[in-house]
């Protein structure tokens, strides 16, 4: 049997257990991928720590992912995720990159400077939506900012709902406002481009300096690259803190019901419109358009909402285009196979 209350520190909740058999809840050991580096992924268990190679057949992996390992130590399963973070790979490659899963509390990291920037922020929020996990405004450099209620007010503006704490990443009495979202058990991850104080707020939240921090560029406000890889830290406080690296080049796919939970009063607008199909441009009986003219919608927020949908529906097409061809491929393959074993 496992220790359960080792499990629970690593943030195991019934959710797995439901999924295991009788036979492997006593048998197999539970573990939780920690970390990952090229070919192979770090699970942590209640026993430890193991390394574990990755080989063709294998499921992809997601730093946060819960594992099922025999006796051994070898890797039998990948239990169902709870959440899951993804996004179209960098670049002009055509894939679906995993960034983080099993997330309890998500904190979108946005700097009160020249970097700050509520289409970046609504981005993130779109990701967090369309996870199911909860979002939470984190606005740094508090220490620097003589006026935060600007920035405060201008995310109450957007969702009067969201979230939202100002902090001064290098001070710890600060940083305890976050206190609620980690308790033992609870999985955060962190989101926001690269200089907006991440590194700092997590060294800061764990009590020791575990990540790297780099200056920002003082003529932006633009910060440099400082974490480069995605792990699980243990925070005092019991909570588990993941890292991801700054994400520049963040795009949407399949997001669609994160982009319009994010907008959702342009989605209650839209059903008003006279035409279904409304594009919300120039066409007649649009409610959307006279939100805008009345000054109860700001005209920013639906620029970014068409700009969105748009990214995520052509992301998302081309990547159903590549699954079709593998398919194709696939049968290709299957049907070259076939044919030669006829022929002997």
């Amino acid at each position: 049997m496992p220790d359960v209350s080792a499990l629970i520190q690593l943030g195991w909740k019934p959710y797995y257990q439901q999924q295991l058999t009788l036979e492997e809840w006593e048998s197999a050991t539970m573990g939780r991928v920690i970390s990952q580096e090229r070919g192979v992924i770090h699970v942590q268990t209640s026993e430890g720590r193991r390394s574990i190679h990755i080989s063709k057949g294998m499921p992809a992996f997601a730093v946060g992912d819960w594992v099922v390992l025999d006796a051994s130590g070898k890797f039998i399963r990948l239990l169902e995720r709870l959440s899951l973070f993804s996004r179209k790979a960098a670049g002009t490659k055509v894939s679906t990159q995993l960034i983080a899963s099993n997330i309890d509390t998500v904190f979108i990291v946005s700097s009160m400077n020249q970097d700050f920037n509520l289409n970046r922020i609504e981005r993130y929020l779109a990701l967090a939506n369309e996870a199911g996990v909860e979002p939470v405004i984190i606005l740094t450099k508090l220490d620097t900012c003589e006026d935060p209620d600007q920035y405060i007010e201008q995310i109450n503006a957007m969702d009067r709902f969201l979230e939202t704490v100002a902090v001064n990443s290098l001070d710890s009495d600060s940083v305890r406002k976050l206190d609620a979202w980690c308790a033992e058990g609870k999985t955060l991850a962190f989101l926001g481009s690269s200089g907006v104080g991440k590194s700092t707020l997590i060294n800061t939240l764990l009590g020791e300096h575990v990540q790297h921090t780099s200056s920002i560029r003082e003529d932006d406000a633009k910060g440099r690259h400082a974490t480069t890889s995605r792990s699980i830290h243990m925070l005092p406080s019991g909570g588990l803190l993941l890292d991801t690296p700054g994400m520049r080049e963040l795009q949407l796919a399949g997001c669609e019901q994160g982009v319009d939970e994010t907008f959702r009063e342009i989605g209650e607008l839209a059903g008003q419109c006279r035409f279904k199909n409304c594009q919300h441009e120039n066409e007649p009986g649009c409610a959307v358009r006279a939100a805008i003219e009345s000054g109860d919608l700001d005209g920013r927020r639906l620029a970014n909402y068409l700009k969105l949908m748009k990214e995520q529906e052509l992301n998302a097409a081309t990547l159903a285009e590549k699954r079709a061809k593998e398919r194709e491929f696939g049968r290709y393959i299957h049907a070259y196979k076939k044919s030669k074993s006829g022929k002997k």
